[in-house]
């Protein structure tokens, strides 16, 4: 009777028991899942360098938004956007205090 309880238990919970099969089987599946999305990610990288290969306008359009490049007697325009205030670690703007805008100087002439 004790050998079939001792051997119920390394069944159970041993080294090649069904805890560490279930344990596996997850791991596995988790895999497989992680697999295919390399694989689509790799497709689309594939399709994308066929494209740069092919079509000049890809290449045109790569070089103008990851190089910045432009044609000759073109100005490019960079935007700087203001910080929000609402972000966590962006600066501040020092306020007056009474929370209206100080009068400007054109307005006391």
């Amino acid at each position: 009777m004790m050998l079939v309880l001792l051997m119920g238990y390394f069944a159970v919970i041993g080294d090649n028991g069904l805890t560490v099969y279930k344990q596996k089987r997850l791991e596995d599946q988790q895999l497989a899942k992680q697999i295919e999305s390399l694989k689509a990610e790799n497709e689309r990288l594939q399709a994308h360098v066929e494209r740069l290969n092919s079509d000049p306008d890809a290449i045109e359009h790569e070089a103008r938004e990851k190089l910045h490049y432009a044609r000759p007697g073109e100005v490019i325009y960079t935007l700087i956007e203001k910080p929000d205030p609402h972000r966590a670690g962006s600066p501040r703007l020092p306020s007056s205090g009474s929370g209206s805008p100080a009068p400007s100087s054109a307005a006391n002439q």
